[in-house]
């Protein structure tokens, strides 16, 4: 008998539910609704975190960089991830 993991995600920022049957380590990503549309991780069902958006604060010249500079996810627990938006990269040639 072959037995279906089940993973049930919550988003403490918005209603969205999901259930995923992956049986690896996996986190589930989703376009957030509370977070102005930023794709963010949902949770596993019941577990209470804090999902943060942090604005950039810092000043990057001519690089295209969006307002938001990372997400955390904050445990009751004291352990956090933090996804990062990385700067992109652009080149610029000149015709000889």
């Amino acid at each position: 008998m072959i037995v279906t993991p089940v993973h049930r995600w919550s988003c403490p920022n918005c209603p969205l539910e999901d259930i995923t049957h992956e049986a690896r380590p996996h986190t589930r990503y989703h376009i957030c609704a509370g977070l102005m549309g930023l794709t963010a991780p949902m949770v596993p069902a019941g577990t209470k975190v804090k999902v943060t958006a942090h604005e950039r604060e810092d000043y990057l010249n001519e690089e295209m960089v969006g307002p938001i500079m990372s997400i955390t996810t904050e445990r009751e627990d004291g352990s956090n991830d933090t996804m990062v938006f990385a700067p992109t990269a652009v080149a610029k040639a000149k015709e000889l």
